[in-house]
């Protein structure tokens, strides 16, 4: 939904003493231009409102589209032809070079060095343009790089193409958790939630605001130019050109009085345009696109063209009668989806790009013109609005995590020695979760005690831990399974007698002991970190010479066990998994600190998802940055 209004934003109006935000947007547009307009009116609206933009554009240049207000580079082009996205070509036609790819980069740069930007917006990246991943990447690590790093923000249109393999989704969700603040979706969610063409997760769908479209409503107000036309455009590439033939074609069947106007985009080849215009009859006209588009498709009697974002916005507002003709080559889905998206609404009759054809084209005409007019409005069009709303909060956000990074190292400097040490619960067998898990220790040079529950332990496992000598194996209950009550919360080790219990643990003691030799100690983690008071007292008849539960649990004065208990855990429990807030993370990390209490980090590889992974991973780089802190092996702590 549209961010709603925050207070701290007035802060970054102009006329204030404090600076609007500086955002750097970039965008390369491979085949329309639709991606660049739509960033471009992004910018007029942030500059008009007192920011500093500077725009990079790798697309080509496309003379139509206002760059008036802000800082524009061009950098050296890409396109693409049809539906080939993998083949980047030069001006010249020519695969782009590896030393125009690094000129790219080095442009890139280069401006982001002279914007100094609050904001850095990347347009479709990272849920597309991989092929261009390595000049975003460039950005992204050189933004994280600076001694005050900006917010970073993706910017994707309405839907997507659907990603073509899985995997794709979860690289992109990997990219976004370790340098993305939010994703701002130009769409509205009633109309079309990003989950019906991108397979979101509830971690990404965190991160989304929806703007509202996105609409060129600087120059206020469109007056229509008035027509009896029926107008027909295909944006800015030669994608159109089957459209066009089939226009000319349905204009000389349809029996209706209506003259035909053909917009052809500066991207068809001049050939192409002259044989167009060759061909058709006395009801045609073909030109080139012209500046005055929304006028002219606000004074026709209905417009022909295919389903681009930009386009159905334009439609949209001009309220007119419409026929789509989704572009559909290859695998993309994103107009189809569009398409069938407006005409539930009402908005537009469909005709696929598999069945077009001139007498087609004419019988949708004929009965688009024929239908009631849709009395359903036009979703929300104040995209920019909301859009520069979500900015100024990403602004305010990156200011006060950078803050509370800064506190984290003030108060880790001052302080003299301290220990730290890390538990991960939950381990059973040897998985992909438990590899990158331990690659993250390994990379930090950090031990870590690894909670094993008994009853589910594998071989594979043990094998698996023999390479890692930083690693400790703590005993986490029996089976993991709850003997609560209905209505009680989860417990293992209690609701049951005592002698039972105590057998259940002397077993799981003697199983990983077995499996993992001296590497397992005798340590208890309780599941879900209860254990009933009772069977604290008889742990050292059972063998255990130490217990350790999350916060302030029992066994704290017990002289016969070493206790060592954890309070930091970054996973949002209470709101069903994920990354709590990382600014109240940092501050509660902060605030042990100071209070001088015990510190420990608790995970569960399992659970992770990439925002997890990736604060962890800056946290554990930055902890080690201070000589005075000490990350101790469960072995010192459970003497």
């Amino acid at each position: 939904m549209p961010v709603p209004p925050n207070p701290q934003c007035d802060r970054f109006k102009s006329g204030r003493d404090v600076r609007a935000p500086g955002v750097f947007i970039l965008v390369t547009h491979l085949l329309g231009v639709g991606h660049l307009a739509r960033m471009c009116a992004l910018a007029r609206g942030l500059a008009a409102n007192g920011h500093r933009v500077t725009l990079a554009s790798g697309g080509r240049p496309a003379p139509l589209i206002g760059k008036d207000g802000f800082d524009f580079v061009q950098l050296p082009s890409v396109h693409c032809v049809g539906v080939d996205f993998h083949t980047l070509l030069a001006v010249d036609g020519t695969p782009i070079s590896d030393e125009a790819r690094q000129t790219r980069i080095d442009q890139i740069l280069a401006a982001l060095e002279a914007c100094d930007p609050d904001v850095i917006v990347t347009e479709t990246y990272p849920f597309g343009r991989r092929q261009l991943a390595a000049e975003f990447r460039a950005l992204l690590e050189a933004a994280r790089r600076r001694a005050r790093p900006p917010a970073v923000l993706s910017s994707i249109r309405d839907i997507l193409n659907p990603p073509a393999k899985s995997s794709r989704a979860a690289e992109a969700e990997e990219v976004l958790a370790r340098f993305y603040d939010g994703v701002l979706v130009h769409g509205d969610s009633l109309v079309t939630p990003l989950s019906a063409s991108w397979p979101a997760s509830k971690a990404l769908e965190k991160l989304l605001t929806y703007t509202g479209y996105i609409a060129d409503t600087g120059q206020g107000p469109i007056s229509p130019i008035p027509s009896d036309d029926i107008l027909v455009s295909g944006g800015g590439s030669a994608a159109s050109l089957p459209l066009y033939h089939a226009a000319i074609g349905a204009a000389d069947m349809l029996d209706r009085p209506y003259p035909w106007r053909i917009l052809v985009g500066h991207g068809v080849a001049a050939g192409d345009f002259e044989a167009l215009a060759a061909k058709a009859g006395p009801k045609v006209t073909v030109e080139r696109a012209r500046p005055d588009f929304p006028a002219l498709l606000a004074g026709a009697v209905l417009s022909v063209s295919q389903a681009g974002y930009n386009t159905m916005i334009d439609l949209g507002r001009a309220g007119i009668p419409a026929v789509v003709v989704p572009f559909e080559q290859g695998k993309e889905a994103e107009q189809r989806l569009r398409a069938e998206r407006f005409h539930a609404l009402g908005l537009a009759g469909i005709v696929s790009e598999a069945e077009l054809t001139p007498e087609r084209l004419a019988m949708e005409v004929t009965a688009t013109l024929d239908r009631p007019r849709a009395t359903v409005a036009f979703p929300g069009i104040a995209g920019v609005a909301n859009s520069m709303k979500a900015i100024e909060v990403a602004a305010l956000h990156a200011e006060a995590e950078a803050a509370a990074w800064a506190r984290l190292d003030t108060v880790l400097a001052a302080r003299g020695e301290i220990r730290l040490w890390w538990r991960d619960d939950d381990a059973i067998a040897a998985t992909p979760a438990l590899d990158r898990l331990l690659d993250l220790a390994r990379r930090h040079d950090v031990p870590l005690a690894l909670a094993v529950i008994p009853a589910e332990a594998t071989p594979a496992l043990a094998e698996r831990l023999a390479s890692e000598p930083l690693v400790d194996v703590l005993v986490h209950g029996y089976s993991h399974a709850s003997h609560a009550p209905d209505g009680r919360k989860k417990q293992e080790l209690g609701y049951r007698p005592l002698p039972e219990m105590k057998a259940e643990l002397q077993q799981a003691l003697s199983r990983l002991q077995g499996l993992f030799g001296p590497r397992c100690l005798p340590v208890l983690v309780p599941p879900w970190n209860r254990i009933d008071p009772a069977l604290v007292k008889v742990l050292p008849a059972c063998g255990f010479r130490g217990l350790s539960v999350s916060g302030d649990g029992p066994g704290e004065a017990c002289d016969d066990l070493a206790v060592a208990n954890i309070r930091f855990d970054p996973i949002d429990w209470k709101n069903g998994g994920g990354l709590i807030n990382s600014l109240t993370l940092l501050r509660q990390f902060t605030q042990m600190l100071e209070a001088g209490e015990p510190l420990g980090i608790l995970t569960h590889h399992l659970v992770h998802d990439p925002w997890i992974w990736a604060f962890l991973d800056r946290l554990l780089e930055k902890l080690k940055q201070h000589t005075n802190l000490r990350f101790m092996r469960a072995a010192e702590l459970f003497v």
